[in-house]
């Protein structure tokens, strides 16, 4: 099955599909995605009675219909149980992954904003939406209880706004080349996870003209893309939200090695004048988007046992299976694998929230 000619814009690990007549700032290429067929216990694809803006790797993003108000223009962002590693969307997803994702999401939310910045973030509950929302999603309820949020429609910065607290990853394979990450020289010596001397660093990246991968850049290629006042203020902010969450992870036993954000703009009257206004978007903190460590398993010199979705990618290096999307091969999970994922996701949602994970089954 292929899809009809896509345009294509990134969030911090979804790619979002959308139609010729969309329009975003980010870089657009033509791509063709086939979305995985539904696994029994895993929401895979979602289908609301609301306009479809673009189905990505992971979630799903609606048009909410609102017309009024705050609510004006915004969107619905639902957390599939899709999973993807190496841009590959696995055949299979983990149940009740989506619901893991978003619950960290609003948890970290509501920890770190608006006090350090302001979020997108509307509403993260079914019962707090606008009764036309409601309305509008009562059949469809079970798809999106406890895995949707309701958000201010931004202008999306081109750049993810990656935060380094660890050398590991393309960091340390990039360290081990050339002493560098993301061209920033470190000191020699360092050891792989490591904490890294004078970090945390702001290690941002863009995307490539094709859209396929991940480009690493050093921090002023980014005051060339957005200029240098927006350039500094996405570093800042992104600095101090790894800051605070670093040390809330610790607190709880969890080493937050690195994760990314992703900014944009909206419009607002300030002074009586209409300005831009630099605010947070998509999710964060989640193990899709960060690496958490076992601070009690801690050992710098080697990989670290991660509640993240490196055991995935892990599995998929040790089978052969990481370069899948050069070659458009499927990749299914095995039943145990998914079982043992699921089980990291529930983990770091205990370990993080210091609440027991709830599961639908």
């Amino acid at each position: 099955m292929c899809w009809p000619e896509l345009k294509l814009f990134f969030f911090p690990d979804d790619c979002h599909f959308l139609s010729p007549t969309e329009h975003r700032v980010s870089p657009q290429v033509n791509f063709y995605l086939q979305l995985p067929s539904m696994p029994t216990g895993a929401l895979t694809k979602t289908s609301l009675p609301l306009p479809l803006i673009a189905r990505g790797k992971v979630r799903d993003v609606y048009d909410s219909g609102l017309n009024s108000g705050e609510y004006k223009g915004a969107m619905l962002i639902v957390a599939t149980d899709r999973i993807s590693a190496f841009d590959v969307v696995l055949e299979n997803g983990i149940p009740d992954k989506g619901r893991i994702l978003h619950g960290l999401s609003e948890f970290w939310f509501r920890q770190l904003t608006p006090k350090i910045i302001r979020s997108h973030l509307l509403g993260t509950q079914f019962d707090e939406f606008p009764q036309p929302l409601k309305e509008a999603l009562a059949n469809v309820r079970d798809q999106v209880e406890g895995r949707c949020m309701l958000v201010r429609r931004a202008k999306v910065l081109p750049v993810e706004a990656i935060v380094r607290g660890y050398i590991t990853g393309s960091g340390w394979s990039e360290y081990k080349r050339s002493g560098t990450v993301h061209g920033i020289k470190l000191p020699e010596g360092l050891k792989e996870c490591e904490q890294i001397p004078n970090g945390p660093l702001f290690t941002p990246s863009t995307k490539a003209e094709q859209g396929e991968h991940d480009e690493n850049i050093h921090p002023d290629k980014v005051a060339e893309l957005i200029g240098p006042e927006l350039a500094e203020s996405v570093a800042t902010k992104a600095k101090q939200l790894y800051a605070e969450a670093e040390n809330f992870a610790k607190s709880r036993g969890i080493i937050l090695a690195d994760t990314k954000f992703e900014f944009g703009l909206v419009r607002n009257i300030v002074n009586g004048k209409e300005q831009d206004e630099l605010i947070l978007v998509d999710e964060m903190l989640t193990p899709d988007s960060s690496r958490f460590w076992s601070a009690d398993k801690y050992e710098m010199g080697r990989s670290q046992e991660s509640f993240d979705k490196q055991y995935v990618r892990d599995w998929m290096k040790a089978n052969g299976l990481d370069k899948a999307a050069q070659t458009f091969t499927p990749v299914t999970l095995p039943d145990e694998i998914v079982e043992q994922t699921a089980a990291k996701y529930r983990e770091a949602y205990k370990m993080i929230t210091g609440r027991q994970f709830e599961t639908t089954n």
